[in-house]
């Protein structure tokens, strides 16, 4: 409890200096884009793209995608999504998951990559602000060398300072209900970020920002802790044998990955072997080369794990992974390292060199391990919280999730079922008194809407609506 209340203090304090900053000149540098390199014809949606400075002196840029809704952008929610890492650009979601857009599958390394129409937006039912965080991503920048260094914590407090500018200048949304939302690594941050908007809404700083709840996807919570859900996962998928499994029970007393004995690290290591060669982010896909990797996302988990993974022979064209998911990564690379596309966009010329789809070589620095304290206080505040997971991810086990929601020990409300999407079963879920909505996605990855679109478009319009699932 001791950490948890010098965690608020120190928020609190933090606001404090947000208070200065909110007397200070507006500076957003924002552009409307009505065409898009790649794509025949004017943009179908609103699509508008931008810099908000950020910090003291403004050194730290934060860039952003802004889609408006297609519905009713006057009274829609208003969604701000951030993509895990730490160090994936939101471009990612934008592209691959839950924007109006992605890459017609399958191109060749020639021209500038054709862009389709992705008709399970989420941005049919709401307006969304895809950003780049933390400085060092996508093409957010620092003026400085300086500015280009971060924590976790710096980066949420950039965050809310960035929300309180952008609706500044947009205050046409300030009364639309606002969520924050992401996933992977995310699930670290966007709680944090919750609760700086709370505190300040609370201790009345303009602009007040009608802050309604969050949304996380495949979100890590405590890495020492659920980690030890890979085992039980791995058990219930048949990766490992049941013998494996109780011995594994009986030498590490569910610390599975601090082994205590010999037999424990022994244990262990044959779980190494029998999970050789499976694809972490989904298991029943192909393991594949990438030059824009994802298996090392969110503290670089389980470098131990997908390490090995660089043994595997190169595939032959006619493999599983002649045409494999990584390798659409690649288009996004090309198509933003377009000098047509980057000047369609509006980037700022020198801002950054090669654009990547995922920095790991970010001067960030990982102080808080845990957001399920955060999750506790933002329950006791009566926010809507959406928190899925695809079932078929072993970098974040959906058993590891249910536990931590579990422990929250609110009463359930509507016990597990299954929900529908096109007449089919799409994943199961289970609702909270304390109004947070857990649901899994059957057959999804790390993460869902990457996966399975539909059903995720789905799930989050009727979660968005106050629909159940």
């Amino acid at each position: 409890m001791a950490t948890s209340a010098n965690l608020i203090f120190f928020h609190l304090f933090l606001l404090l200096g947000l208070l200065l900053l909110s007397c200070s000149e507006l500076v957003v540098s924002h552009s409307v884009v009505e065409s898009l390199p790649g794509f025949p014809g004017p943009l179908p949606f609103e699509l508008e793209t931008g810099y908000i400075g950020v910090g003291e002196s403004e050194d730290v840029q934060l860039f952003y995608y802004f889609v408006k809704s297609e519905s009713n952008p006057k009274e829609d929610p208003l969604l701000l999504w951030l993509t895990g890492g730490p160090g994936c650009s939101s471009f990612s979601a934008f592209a691959y998951e839950l924007g109006p857009l992605s890459f017609k599958p399958m191109q060749e390394d020639e021209g500038i990559p054709t862009l389709i129409l992705n008709p399970f937006s989420w941005s049919k039912v709401a307006s969304i602000i895809f950003l780049d965080l933390p400085v060092g991503t996508g093409f957010s920048y620092g003026r400085t060398s300086c500015a280009f260094q971060s924590t976790d914590l710096q980066a949420c407090d950039q965050t809310y300072q960035f929300m309180r500018k952008w609706l500044a200048d947009h205050p046409e949304f300030l009364s639309n209900p606002f969520y924050v939302g992401g996933d992977s690594y995310s699930g670290i941050t966007v709680p944090i970020i919750v609760q700086l908007i709370s505190n300040g809404n609370e201790a009345g700083i303009d602009p007040l920002i009608n802050l309604k709840g969050y949304i996380l996807g495949n979100p890590s919570t405590n890495y020492v802790k659920e980690r030890n859900y890979d085992i039980p996962f791995a058990h219930g998928m048949g990766l490992i044998s049941d013998e494996l499994y109780e011995s594994l029970q009986i030498s590490c007393q569910g610390d599975y990955f601090n082994p205590k004995n010999a037999q424990c690290s022994q244990d262990i290591q044959a779980y190494y072997k029998c999970t050789l060669g499976i694809q972490l982010v989904h298991i029943l896909e192909p393991v594949c080369h990438s030059s824009s990797p994802r298996q090392h996302e969110f503290f670089n988990k389980g470098r131990s794990l997908t390490e090995r993974n660089v043994e595997l022979d190169v595939p032959e064209p006619a493999s599983p992974c002649a045409h494999n998911r990584d390798a659409q990564y690649l288009i996004s690379a090309r198509w933003l390292n377009n000098d047509t596309v980057r000047e369609a966009l509006h980037i700022q010329k020198g801002s950054i060199g090669e654009w990547i789809r995922c920095n790991y070589r970010l001067s960030y620095m990982t102080t808080t391990w845990s957001s399920y304290q955060y999750h506790v206080n933002l329950s006791s505040k009566g926010y809507r919280s959406l928190i899925y997971s695809g079932d078929h991810d072993l970098v974040v086990p959906f058993l590891g999730t249910q536990a931590w929601i579990r422990s929250l020990n609110y009463s359930i409300v509507d016990d597990w079922r299954s929900w529908i999407a096109e007449g089919q079963v799409a994943g199961y879920t289970r609702t909270y008194s304390n109004r947070m909505t857990f649901a899994t996605v059957k057959g999804a990855g790390h993460v869902a809407p990457e996966y399975k679109p539909l059903e995720c478009a789905a799930m989050f319009e009727r979660w968005i609506s106050h629909q159940p699932l």
